[in-house]
């Protein structure tokens, strides 16, 4: 199948959500269980990614949902202008090897090449035991950055690290910063 990308919009939201939940059944994928996924959580990603990021969608084929999604935003305080952080990446399970990760991915990261030089480093974090989505990232040009021991509660009476990993813009430049309060 062909598919493309494109800027999601706050219309998006219901199926964005729609989205999340199907994605939060799958164990080991993304860190919010089914009952997390509400419509603030995702208003709150869509808006901050709109207004101060970048949110890219992929539709079915027949266009009656999102089936892909990537997201990521910047964070409120001045230090951290030039970070795109809190990503995340959701593959519906039935659209998953179809390579629209990849697609999220090289869309996302183009545009900031392209658009975004006023941010220098995406960041993600990824489970420890979700090696397969470590070494895509690797593969993208994200580094592991350290480990966040013992963050991740998995259910289990055992816990797991979190794996930090950054991408960096090869055209970003610097701009002076205001000294206006």
């Amino acid at each position: 199948m062909n598919f493309a990308s494109r800027f999601a919009d706050l219309e998006d939201k219901e199926s964005i959500q729609k989205l999340y939940k199907r994605v939060s059944k799958v164990t080991g994928g993304i860190a919010r269980t089914e009952n997390e996924i509400t419509e603030k959580y995702i208003r709150n990603n869509l808006t901050n990614s709109i207004h101060n990021g970048v949110c890219i969608v992929i539709d079915s084929p027949n266009f009656d949902k999102i089936i892909a999604e990537i997201h990521c935003y910047k964070l409120t305080a001045r230090v951290f202008d030039h970070i795109l952080s809190e990503l995340t990446i959701v593959v519906d399970p039935e659209f998953q090897n179809q390579g629209l990760g990849k697609l999220l991915f090289k869309s996302l990261l183009s545009h900031i090449e392209e658009h975004r030089t006023d941010v220098l480093r995406v960041e993600l974090i990824a489970r420890e035991s979700n090696t397969k989505a470590i070494k895509f990232y690797e593969k993208l040009g994200f580094k592991i950055e350290g480990r966040f021991e013992n963050r991740i509660d998995n259910g289990t009476e055992n816990f797991e690290a979190d794996i930090p990993m950054a991408w960096f813009n090869k055209n970003y430049t610097t701009k002076p910063h205001s000294t206006t309060p």
